[in-house]
């Protein structure tokens, strides 16, 4: 997947995606678990690390997962509905995103926080 057009994107709610890269080297997390994603979050804007590992599917729900996270995360006001998400929440909800639009884009994106409650900024 192309992650070209990801770079400054522009998402519902006021967000800026700044930049999409795929790591050199597998990630751990806090706890010594392989990772599949980091997102730095900066006020309103993201860069999101991923795995060199993640492909097709896999790539797609973890744009998707992290988006919505840090979305929830950074927002003054998430949509009541994300208030209580934990991991699991946010990844089933990423996998119903990709079933539900398709790969994951920029247009795909928004219709996923469009989906989950996020308007224009």
């Amino acid at each position: 997947m192309d992650l070209t057009p990801f770079a400054q994107l522009e998402l519902l709610g006021g967000f800026i995606i700044l930049r999409v890269e795929v790591s050199d080297e597998p990630m751990i997390d806090a706890i010594g678990r392989e990772a599949l994603a980091r997102t730095s979050i900066i006020g309103r804007e993201f860069e999101i690390t991923l795995c060199p590992s993640l492909f097709g599917k896999e790539l797609s729900v973890t744009l998707y997962h992290e988006v919505l996270e840090a979305t929830a995360v950074a927002s003054d006001d998430p949509p009541e509905a994300l208030i209580e998400f934990n991991e699991r929440d946010f990844d089933t909800a990423a996998y119903a995103a990709h079933d539900q639009f398709g790969p994951a884009s920029p247009a795909t994106l928004n219709l996923m926080l469009r989906s989950h409650g996020f308007d224009e900024p």
